[in-house]
């Protein structure tokens, strides 16, 4: 078969090109004047702001960039702290401007690349009616769920006052505002502080994530699903009254592995937040259709059922009866309205105030509000309304599957040994074992916690108090019970163990959630919570399939599978494994781990939903998301999925409402398309097992070549000194930590994102592609050549040959070699030339197998984007290699200086768009 017999048509547009940036001639050209008229007037603003003698060296500084790089860096030396912040506001905010105004035309051009009959969710649906059995399409219709997941991310601290400025831009663009009006927005902009005066809180990071959130509950979300169901009827499928293709998860505020900040009191103020914030969509709709369903019984009858509930409504909230009566006495559906929006507005006021609910006059999850919807909407049906029904009413219920009375559920995630510390203490405690708890071995502590697992006592005795070490975890369980009986058991039910390394990691989960009423196997079987492996690092995953086996073989976790309706949500981590082995290794064992997983699952009778812990870098996983899921192995996508949405690029995919809704859309038909028309594979066994032998080659000289780069002993220190992570630790981007607590100045203990983030911001990038040059040319040298040569049609290898290219276009060693002799000590500046080497050989290998002479040849206009946006990034770099030479000179305590160099580093992340 030929490689485009195999390639999805609808994931077309989600190329390598579309997913950065503009792709055709014309709309680009239309892009630059719009940055060229931006440009012009943040130059207005800058000399109007700063001064005409500032405006000068920015362009002074722009025009050495371009002419003669190498004399950038003897301009800038030695200039002093208040010039530099203004400096580095100036390209900032050019690249803020450049990015809000790249989004609009991106838009533009998805509207005009995507008419209705080549929108994605109708070719997929189009290609089920022709290619699939009926009622396997009507049976992943039912289930279908997709999950995007929002995460903070420590250099993604954009004010909500910036982004709506910058919103307010792309729409004065768009509606061809006048000069003075865009001007005035651009000055605005200007005299807005991008900076918070301090590190942001937990609770900062979810206004933040919120307020992206809110946007799309409010008209991507229901727009989508509209649009979903309308295809699917239109195609010849029902979508059953109860299914949620979309909802929204998020991380913030449960994600506790390794941020002390996250406390179970802070948990329970974000979950507020969210619902408040749901809870003002759902009012919003309620209003509007009080005031659209003006019919009068007089006119036109109703249900029973409606008049039942408008009864029982009088004796729940006789206030509201007294209050509208008169002006509705014969418009029963505005009356019902007015109740429903009373329960939504009792609902905010009782968890404001930690009250308890009370039936009919509050709501307690999403079920009972959903319920009133219903009767609202059998009666129109019933009674001539069902175009009337189909309108507004029918977004206030698509509403309300998709985001509950909480906008997204909330997962928790704590590291695993913070568990069997926890049990340690208990166990210890209660003098049982002969041993302490931490001297048993993996297999004494699976054997024990199984026993624990099946029995009926309660382990820990309460009235005596808790150990220590047990209560901030026990803690946890605890709020988590009480959140889901006080917001609705759907607002927190999945908790994710991280570093999950064995059985008895999420044994150990289990025992604790069962001590907290959450996991019941005997009497009256029951569990609230979805228990969740992470799997981090390479060697993890390749036992993926083995641990899960062992999980399922447990007679009581497999009971508690059982009442978690036979579903069994594994997570696997994209970062940790790419930073602990290099992106060829990581990208294969994940893939791997997929097969493994999909076909352990299906032998215990049990579906998979696979979470996919993506970054916004190549280097963590990032790269168009719709490649990804086609790319995915046959049968591991099954009707369900969730992925992280990192912070770092939240706000380029989902600033817009045309981006956001492409962008869902797209990852809603991959994963429909996966689940139908990819269950079986789409090669034959003995050309698989030929490209598995070669990939296994790749990938194991790959991670040879990677893990002798960072086991130098020299090498901590060279990164050290080489980029600035040391200071982003110091500076307040973040409410975690970089590094996990009680870390040594060794690289294991830093976290993934800071490692992406200090090789990106010095153009080296090193995750992104190191090792795979030496993977491909050892492949080459045992043989496979015309394997490799092969392997192009193969999805997963197109996918990350494409994502490396990308990451290969955007590394510059000549500027990181700016970084390397000014800030590295002669002695360690060998490394880079090691860097150098690989990279050349990856370049090489890519060319020779993509059959290019330069990088992204096939993508003229995106390689132009870049060179203009690397134009721009020259000054920032140079400027920040300046900045971090004086503060390492005098150290910390100069404000201006570590607010330049925090603008240099949010500066260059913007012009990269994407930092760790």
């Amino acid at each position: 078969m030929t490689a485009s017999a195999h390639r999805p048509e609808l994931l077309a547009p989600d190329s390598l090109a579309a997913h950065s940036g503009v792709v055709s001639e014309s709309e680009h050209s239309a892009l630059r004047a719009d940055i060229r008229r931006l440009s012009t007037m943040l130059g207005q603003s800058l000399a109007h702001q700063a001064g005409d003698e500032l405006l000068q060296l920015v362009e002074e500084v722009r025009k050495l960039a371009r002419e003669n790089p190498d004399a950038v860096t003897e301009r800038l030396a030695g200039l002093d702290t208040g010039t530099a912040v203004t400096l580095a506001r100036a390209f900032s905010q050019y690249f803020q401007l450049a990015n809000v105004a790249e989004q609009l035309h991106r838009s533009r051009e998805l509207r005009e690349l995507r008419p209705a009959d080549r929108r994605p969710l109708h070719t997929v649906m189009e290609r089920l009616a022709g290619d699939a059995d009926h009622e396997a399409v009507q049976e992943v219709l039912a289930r279908a769920q997709l999950r995007p997941v929002f995460t903070a991310h420590p250099t993604e601290a954009s004010r909500q006052s910036v982004l709506a400025i910058l919103r307010r831009v792309a729409d004065g663009l768009d509606q061809q505002a006048s000069d003075a009006e865009l001007g005035a927005l651009v000055d605005l902009l200007w005299q807005t502080d991008e900076i918070r005066p301090g590190r942001p809180t937990v609770l900062d990071e979810a206004r933040n994530v919120a307020w992206f959130m809110e946007r799309l509950g409010t008209m991507t979300v229901p727009d989508l699903v509209g649009e979903f169901e309308a295809e699917a009827i239109a195609h010849g499928f029902e979508v059953p009254a109860d299914s949620r293709p979309l909802t929204l998860g998020v991380w913030v505020g449960g994600d506790r592995d390794g941020n002390p900040n996250v406390t179970p009191d802070v948990t329970r103020e974000v979950l507020e937040l969210y619902s408040d914030r749901a809870l003002r969509i759902h009012g919003g709709l309620v209003d509007q259709l009080i005031g659209e369903l003006s019919i009068s019984t007089k006119v036109m009858g109703v249900s029973e059922e409606l008049r039942g509930a408008l009864a029982r409504d009088r004796r729940a909230l006789p206030a509201v009866h007294d209050r509208f009566i008169r002006l509705n006495q014969f418009e029963p559906y505005r009356l019902k309205l007015s109740y429903i929006a009373a329960k939504l507005e009792n609902t905010r006021t009782r968890i404001a105030e930690k009250g308890r609910h009370v039936p009919g006059v509050d709501y307690l999850g999403v079920a009972d509000y959903l319920a009133d919807l219903g009767v609202v909407d059998r009666s129109l049906r019933g009674h001539l309304g069902a175009r009337i029904a189909g309108g507004t009413l029918a977004r206030a219920l698509r509403s309300a599957r998709a985001l509950g009375l909480h906008l997204a559920e909330l997962d928790i995630r704590e590291h695993g040994q913070k568990h069997h510390d926890a049990l340690g203490a208990i166990y210890d405690s209660l003098g049982e074992l002969d041993r302490p708890y931490a001297e048993l071995s993996r297999d004494e502590r699976r054997e024990l916690l199984s026993k624990e697992l099946q029995g009926n006592r309660p382990l820990i005795r309460r009235h005596y108090g808790l150990p220590e070490a047990a209560r901030t975890v026990i803690a946890t369980f605890d709020m988590l019970h009480e959140v889901q009986h006080e917001f609705g058991p759907e607002v927190a039910r999945t908790y994710i163990v991280s570093m999950c390394q064995d059985v008895d990691d999420i044994l150990a989960v289990a025992v604790l959630a069962r001590e907290s009423y959450m996991v019941e196997l005997k009497s009256d079987p029951r569990s609230s919570v979805d228990l969740v492996p992470l799997f981090e690092t390479v060697e993890e995953l390749s036992q993926a399939g083995h641990l899960l086996e062992g999980l399922l073989s447990d007679p009581g976790y497999r009971q508690h599978v059982r009442n978690r309706g036979d579903l069994q949500e594994i997570m696997l981590g994209y970062s940790d494994s790419n930073k602990g082995a290099g992106i060829t290794s990581s990208q294969w064992e994940i893939h791997r781990a997929q097969r493994q997983l999909r076909d352990t699952a299906a032998r215990f009778g049990v579906r998979l939903r696979l979470f996919h812990g993506r970054g916004g870098s190549v280097g963590r996983g990032g790269g168009p998301a719709g490649e990804a899921i086609a790319s995915a192995p046959f049968g591991s996508v099954d009707a369900t999925m969730k992925l992280t949405e990192q912070g770092e690029v939240i706000s380029d995919k989902y600033s817009l409402p045309t981006l956001a809704h492409d962008n869902l859309e797209i990852l809603l038909a991959a994963m429909l398309d996966a689940s139908v028309l990819h269950t079986e594979s789409r090669w034959p066994d003995d050309t698989l097992a030929r490209w598995d032998e070669a990939m296994t080659c790749v990938s194991e000289a790959g991670k040879k070549a990677y893990r002798e780069l960072v086991g130098d002993p020299r090498l901590p220190e060279f990164f050290t000194a080489a980029t600035p992570v040391d200071e982003l630790g110091r500076l307040n981007v973040g409410s975690r930590p970089s590094k996990r607590p009680g870390a040594d100045p060794s690289l294991d203990d830093l976290r993934a994102i800071p490692w992406v983030f200090g090789w990106t911001q010095t153009r080296m990038v090193v995750p992104g592609w190191f090792g795979l040059g030496s993977g491909l040319r050892a492949a080459r040298e045992a043989g496979y050549g015309d394997v490799l040569d092969e392997m192009r049609a193969w999805a997963f290898f197109a996918n990350l040959l494409g994502n490396v290219e990308m990451t290969l276009a955007k590394t510059d060693l000549r500027i990181a070699q700016y970084y390397v002799s000014t800030l590295v000590e002669p002695g360690q500046q060998e490394l880079f030339e090691r860097i150098r080497t690989e990279h050349a050989r990856t370049l090489r290998e890519v060319l020779s197998l993509t059959g290019d002479s330069v990088l992204l040849e096939r993508h003229p206009v995106l390689r132009n984007t870049l060179s203009v946006r690397n134009g721009y990034l020259e000054p920032l770099h140079h400027l920040q290699v300046e900045l971090l030479a004086q503060r390492r000179k005098s150290g910390a305590g100069d404000e201006d200086l570590e607010r330049a160099l925090l603008l240099t580093i949010n500066g260059i992340a913007a012009g990269m768009k994407n930092t760790g």
